[in-house]
């Protein structure tokens, strides 16, 4: 049995799945294998080749190719299992093994009480343990014995800065990343607090211009004080600055893998700003730097600040004192539709139905008028989902109310609700009915309304109508 790490994501990603899927598979005496591919093509993302990462023999006895063929193996989630029955089950379904990629799957294990009490048998100590017999190639090796080379002259934290994608790119409106990064408007408080406990920062991070700016303002090291500038290739730097941030004391970072993986290589703990400030007072931190210094900050970096500082009080707060933060964040990154929706639920939370149907049309149309590639994004945002579930949930009450009160846009964004999370499809045509009643010609009605008809007739060789 197989036990196999699939994940075709960024390098951090990767290795933490075959990291939990190797020491899975070491405890259960079973098969390791992995699939590796280059990355590229991502304006964010770049991973080198099998043969670039790895070292021959460790390629030969487990890489099974770039791809497998996933019929052939079951996945393994969140759900509890035994070795025994993950045997049972590949068995009665004739499946060559298991696919490992979701990172919980080591909690999800069940080994006994007595066992899962030994300190050898802890996720962290295991994992730790596994990542020094993953077979890298001598570059690699270079690179991190390169790292564990410096000696830093004070005790050091690292602060991870992740950006890329989900702060310059489309992740940025999609809420259920926002716990994966840390932003940059709060990185001085927390330089400030860790100097008063006698530490020093390493800050690590994809933009340099902040990374620049941060230097120059708190006299934090970045990456390229201990060598990282000599480094050309984008996969040795990330391993290079991985190797570093695991010689720190912590690591303070979002849910970024690659901070986790820094945190396996090291042994040590990532912790999260909260553990510093609280909820409310990082985002007090965050709203305190952008109101004297927001100007020094990338637009998009200053709106994912007000983001943040919005959902960490989002619930602690009135809705005049949120509208407030999500229109200077809307201000900085007009064409975010998460601010939008955001802003329309406030006004619904106050039975303002008028003002919310309003802030939704207007961004509504002019995503249809600016001829967007993807006019359904604004619905994909509502419904976006985390492990925990769909991240605007605590809204979706409140569109469904706007909308028996006759706000057609309202209407629109709980028909979406009602098909994609519900599955109820019949009530989700009488909501697009609504909305297409009040405005025939619109193009996001009309594209949810075939989307709803569109599932309900592959569901039914007789087509619903309404």
């Amino acid at each position: 049995m197989t036990l196999a790490a699939t994940r075709a994501d960024g390098l951090g990603g990767r290795l933490l799945a075959m990291v939990n899927a190797k020491c899975l598979a070491d405890k259960l005496g079973c098969r390791f294998g992995f699939t590796w591919s280059r990355l590229d093509d991502m304006q964010f993302h770049i991973v080198d080749s099998v043969d670039k990462v790895f070292a021959t023999g460790f390629i030969e006895r487990h890489w099974l190719g770039e791809k497998i063929d996933a019929a052939r193996y079951g996945v393994l989630d969140g759900t509890r299992f035994t070795r025994s029955s993950l045997a049972a089950d590949a068995r009665r379904n004739g499946f060559q093994g298991w696919i490992c990629d979701d990172f919980r799957i080591l909690k999800s294990f069940r080994q006994g009480w007595f066992r899962a009490m030994l300190p050898a048998n802890r996720s962290a100590r295991s994992r730790h343990r596994t990542f020094g017999t993953l077979g890298f190639s001598e570059p690699v090796r270079a690179i991190i014995a390169a790292a564990d080379g410096h000696r830093f002259s004070r005790p050091m934290a690292a602060l991870h800065l992740r950006s890329g994608d989900i702060i310059h790119g489309n992740y940025r409106s999609r809420l259920e990343f926002c716990e994966k990064v840390i932003p940059a408007p709060l990185a001085k408080a927390i330089v400030s607090k860790l100097a008063s406990k006698g530490l020093a920062t390493l800050v690590i991070g994809q933009d340099r211009a902040t990374l620049d700016y941060l230097k120059s303002e708190t006299g934090a090291f970045v990456s390229d004080d201990f060598g990282a500038g000599q480094f050309e290739d984008e996969t040795l730097r990330a391993f290079f600055e991985m190797a570093l941030m695991a010689r720190c004391r912590q690591i303070y970072a979002g849910s970024s893998v690659f901070a986790t993986m820094s945190s396996v290589m090291g042994g040590i703990r990532v912790l999260r700003p909260k553990a510093l400030f609280g909820d409310r007072g990082t985002a007090t931190a965050i709203l305190d730097e952008l109101k004297v210094r927001q100007s020094d900050y990338h637009p998009l970096e200053a709106a994912f600040g007000y983001q943040s500082a919005f959902l960490l009080m989002e619930d602690s707060i009135n809705p005049a004192q949120a509208r407030g933060i999500l229109e200077r964040a809307a201000a900085l990154d007009p064409q975010n539709p998460a601010y939008a929706l955001k802003m329309a639920a406030g006004y619904f939370r106050e039975q303002n139905y008028r003002g919310g149907e309003a802030i939704l049309k207007a961004f509504m149309l002019r995503e249809i008028d600016a001829g967007a590639e993807n006019s359904m994004q604004i619905m994909q945002v509502l419904t976006g989902a985390s492990w925990r579930g769909h991240v605007m949930a605590g809204d979706f009450e409140l569109y469904l109310v706007a909308a028996k009160a006759g706000c057609p846009y309202a209407a629109a964004c709980t028909a979406h609700i009602l098909h994609t999370v519900l599955g109820r499809t019949e009530a989700a045509l009488a909501m697009a009915a609504l909305s297409l009643e009040a405005e025939p010609a619109n193009r996001l009605f009309r594209d949810i309304e075939l989307a709803v008809r569109t599932a309900a007739t592959a569901n039914d060789s007789s087509p619903l109508r309404v």
